[in-house]
């Protein structure tokens, strides 16, 4: 389970409360760029999941005497968040991203090996290799290109397998930071990050195996 909110996120939430316009701009630096990929789960457009954000700052401010420290403080800004996509796209008539986050078993999508790697259950590993694939060049791996074919893949992975991968392996955060932020269960989470670690895999490997 998360741990609650830190000292300094208190010190935060107290500075904002206070006016302090640096810790405010600190704030969206650091996430602005995490809450438009996890809006763009539940919303249409693009343009409509950076209303969503910015919706979400002013939910922040508005609701900072509310904030009593029982989650971090991120995982707190990033639940106004879905909130207000939810409600957004329940508006708009938008629900198959609530099936892929609540039930992602049951969306079909094309097949990718499962027999590569580790199921979403394994106790340690889950989405990893299960058995070591051949070693690839070095150079190509660290490889600014190899990179962009990285990023790619991950930006044409579905919504919510998109969001999961870039919190879990982009943003560093913890699988307890993720559920609670995405208000997914434990093995939801798994799936989604188990398939969108194998399409990404799939897509460094098809790249890498090609002659340089």
């Amino acid at each position: 389970m998360e741990h609650v909110a830190s000292v300094d996120d208190v010190q935060l939430v107290e500075a904002l409360r206070g006016g302090d316009e640096r810790v405010f701009e600190q704030l969206t630096r650091e996430y602005n760029a995490s809450l438009l990929r996890v809006a763009q789960i539940y919303v249409a457009s693009r343009a409509v999941a950076e209303e969503v954000v910015q919706e979400t700052w002013i939910g922040v401010l508005n609701g900072l005497e509310r904030f009593e420290a029982r989650s971090t403080l991120k995982t707190w800004i990033f639940r106004i968040l879905t909130n207000i996509a939810k409600t957004r796209a329940q508006r708009e008539g938008r629900t198959l991203p609530f099936s892929a986050l609540e039930r992602p078993g049951a969306v079909p999508e094309p097949a990718v090996e499962p027999e590569r790697f580790l199921p979403p259950e394994h106790d340690r590993w889950p989405g990893h290799w299960s058995s070591r694939p051949e070693p690839w060049p070095e150079e190509r791996v660290v490889a600014a290109e190899t990179r962009g074919v990285v990023e790619r893949a991950i930006e044409e992975l579905p919504p919510a397998q998109r969001a999961v991968i870039s919190l879990r392996d982009v943003e560093g955060w913890s699988s307890a930071e993720t559920c609670n932020a995405l208000g997914l269960t434990e093995t939801n989470q798994r799936v989604l990050l188990h398939r969108a670690r194998s399409k990404v895999r799939q897509a460094l490997e098809d790249y890498l195996s090609e002659a340089p």
